[in-house]
């Protein structure tokens, strides 16, 4: 039988307990929530998440730094009074909408724009949801408790909040029932944070801390470790997001797997100390950190090794599954050794709201500098391989500045990680070299990274965005201006424009690229871009000769061409082409029911619409298909194989028009890559789409 003491004190815990469950549940269900209501109107690039996830970890600090202000400088009953009015003011602002102040236009760098939009949406509610976890173990801390298993709950709360909206949410739920179910919960949770209050009010002075008076103040050193303790775990966080993004699986939902391995590593660190292991995790860290960085080697999995094993070993690592596995048990093991060390430099629970306000500085440094500096800094991602070697530096660190006995397994071990980060941080900075291929440009924005390769022989140009090709050419002025790559006259969007005839054509394309369809451009044809990175324009035109090369009047229009063709009046294109890569993916607000109208808004009553739907991971042609069926139209799917002597690749396009006859055209009479198009899949809406049900 429980103490009546331990019993009584457990009850005090409830409902102090609830609240900082809800909150930080509310907290976490709403940042995909919010990625996905803001996605469109930036493209669905991977940026976005990144600058998500920057915006929610800025605005976490701030909610620390309020609560750790009003702990040291206001009393109880007006904490409560100001509380209680921001709560307020969040409430009248639900619930969540887009605020069309901050709607992109034209090329400009959307970065400012994006975190101003998710201010406007979200920031009021977000700021005091932020400001609960340290403001309520405060108050519990004031009673005589020590409150730090609070935080393993909110962290616990975080991850199933992160979890279960992939799984139980989107796949099920429009965006506006989203937002109008979590703005309930919401008012819920202020109903919570007023009970609370009011209970602490009448409970009479809080009681002292023990020993309080004698907590020893944390020197500086300690400290500003703090910050760096959780400053890696987020640059870790974001980087890898975007590396398992762009490089393996570039979906948006992705991204949970690395955040949830986060949150669990905060909920088994601070839960107690049966689960940081020191040397177990010590003794795993150089290991993934030496394989995380050599698999960022283009040439690691393909690498001729003595060893029949290790050639295997390296193919496995290289694959999507054992980069997702690789990565996700790194950055797991991370996480655990920097939060790890972050529960054994805990200090008293006096300065509890000081310690948090470190944890979110840390956490939002990171993000600035993966999301903000990084781009700016550097061309590639290289604030992944520097991040790993961060890791080994602060690893070595957490031994040198350790509160415990010094011995000599401690000073050898943490010699050992220094010569690891300098390994590491050599290895980084030679990434950029391929044996493979002649880097001729490179560049990086909000949208990712642009490069321009020649093959050795220096014949063949491509433009790659992250690992995809976005276009290529033959560099022999004899082949140059023949259409390459997914785009060859046996391609879909190729059978196409041939059978449009033989009068001035007017083309639509969504998706720059190399510019390879202005090939297809015949004197008196106009052709029109739409393209939403404005880097790609410059490197199109300085380094690839299709645009200067092309026959037909063709302009480019700068921004997001859902927006763009919003905006403008129906065109009567005769072709109208999508193909929008963000890395390997079509972004998914241009597969919608929605999206498809506008199209068929701007082709003539003739006219078609051809759709790139070439992808590695996702089975898109029922999502077109789907959407096809709802106007009534008629689509064929052509899937084509490369051809290594004409330089075009294997790609699948799905051909829609009103008029079924266009397929009786000898272009696609007795041809085997023109099929018709599987069964049809849910309808995709702007408020409603299920990425789980188009993986392959």
């Amino acid at each position: 039988m429980e103490p009546p003491r331990q019993a009584s004190a457990e009850a005090s815990l409830r409902l102090p307990a609830a609240t900082i469950f809800l909150s930080a549940f509310l907290l976490f269900q709403v940042q995909p929530m919010v990625g996905k209501l803001v996605l469109p109107w930036f493209g669905g690039s991977a940026g976005v998440w990144t600058t998500c996830l920057l915006f929610f970890q800025t605005l976490l600090l701030a909610g620390y730094l309020y609560a750790h202000m009003v702990m040291r400088h206001l009393t109880h009953r007006h904490q409560v009074r100001l509380h209680g009015a921001l709560l307020l003011v969040a409430c009248l602002s639900l619930p969540l909408r887009l605020h069309p102040w901050f709607r992109p236009t034209g090329g400009a760098e959307p970065l400012g724009r994006l975190l101003g939009l998710l201010m406007l949406t979200v920031g009021l509610p977000y700021l005091v949801l932020s400001t609960t976890g340290p403001l309520v173990q405060a108050w519990v801390a004031r009673r005589g408790q020590v409150p730090y298993r609070l935080f393993a709950l909110s962290n616990l709360a975080s991850m199933l909040a992160l979890l279960s909206y992939p799984i139980c949410v989107e796949p099920f739920l429009p965006l506006k029932t989203q937002s109008w179910g979590w703005s309930v919960g919401f008012v819920a949770f202020a109903a919570l944070v007023f009970s609370l209050a009011r209970r602490h009010a009448s409970e009479g002075p809080a009681l002292s801390l023990p020993h309080a008076e004698a907590a020893p103040s944390s020197p500086p050193v300690q400290t500003w470790l703090w910050v760096a303790f959780a400053a890696l775990p987020s640059i870790l966080l974001m980087a890898v997001t975007t590396h398992l993004s762009t490089n393996v699986a570039p979906i948006p939902f992705l991204w949970v797997l690395p955040l949830g391995l986060y949150l669990l590593s905060f909920i088994l660190c601070f839960d107690g100390t049966r689960w940081y292991r020191r040397g177990l995790f010590l003794g795993m860290l150089p290991l993934l950190l030496t394989l995380m960085s050599m698999s960022l080697s283009p040439d690691f999995r393909y690498a001729d090794y003595r060893f029949e094993a290790l050639s295997a070993a390296a193919g496995w690592l290289g694959s999507v599954r054992g980069q997702v596995a690789l990565f996700s048990l790194g950055l797991f093991v991370a996480c655990m050794v920097a939060h790890g060390e972050l529960a054994r430099r805990r200090p008293h629970p006096r300065f509890l709201t000081g310690f948090y306000l470190r944890l979110s500085l840390g956490g939002a440094l990171g993000g600035i500098f993966v999301a903000w500096a990084a781009p700016h800094l550097f061309t590639t991602y290289l604030e992944l391989p520097l991040g790993l070697a961060a890791a080994a530096a602060l690893a070595g660190l957490a031994l040198a500045w350790d509160p415990g006995p010094r011995s000599r397994w401690k000073v050898v071990s943490a010699g050992a990680l220094g010569l690891l980060t300098a390994g590491l941080g050599v290895h980084a900075l030679r990434l950029d070299r391929d044996a493979d291929r002649i880097t001729v440009a490179r560049g990086r924005n909000f949208y990712g990274t642009l490069a321009v390769f020649d093959n050795p022989e220096r014949t063949w140009r491509t433009l790659a965005h992250g690992t995809i090709t976005h276009g290529g050419q033959f560099l022999d002025p004899a082949k140059a201006d023949r259409p390459s790559t997914y785009y060859g006259p046996d391609s879909g969007v190729g059978l196409a424009i041939a059978s449009l005839g033989e009068g001035p054509r007017k083309l639509g394309v969504v998706g720059l690229g190399a510019g390879s369809l202005a090939a297809y451009g015949r004197a008196g044809d106009r052709l029109r871009f739409y393209e939403i990175n404005a880097m790609v324009e410059p490197f199109a035109r300085k380094h690839f000769t299709y645009l200067g090369h092309g026959r037909a009047a063709a302009d480019i229009v700068l921004g997001d061409a859902r927006l763009s063709l919003e905006a403008e009046a129906p065109q009567g294109y005769d072709l109208l082409a999508i193909d929008a890569f963000s890395s390997d993916a079509i972004p998914v607000h241009l597969l919608t029911r929605e999206a498809f109208a506008l199209y068929f808004r701007h082709l003539n009553p003739g006219g078609i619409l051809a759709v790139h739907v070439s992808n590695r991971y996702l089975a898109l042609q029922p999502v077109v298909r789907a959407a096809v069926d709802a106007f009534g139209w008629q689509a064929r799917v052509v899937d084509t194989e490369s051809d290594q002597d004409e330089g075009t690749y294997g790609s699948t396009w799905v051909l829609v028009t009103r008029d079924g006859s266009f397929f009786d055209r000898p272009a696609f009479q007795d041809n085997e890559d023109v099929k018709p198009l599987p069964a049809a899949s849910l309808v995709w809406r702007d408020d409603f789409s299920n990425l789980f049900r188009a993986l392959k």
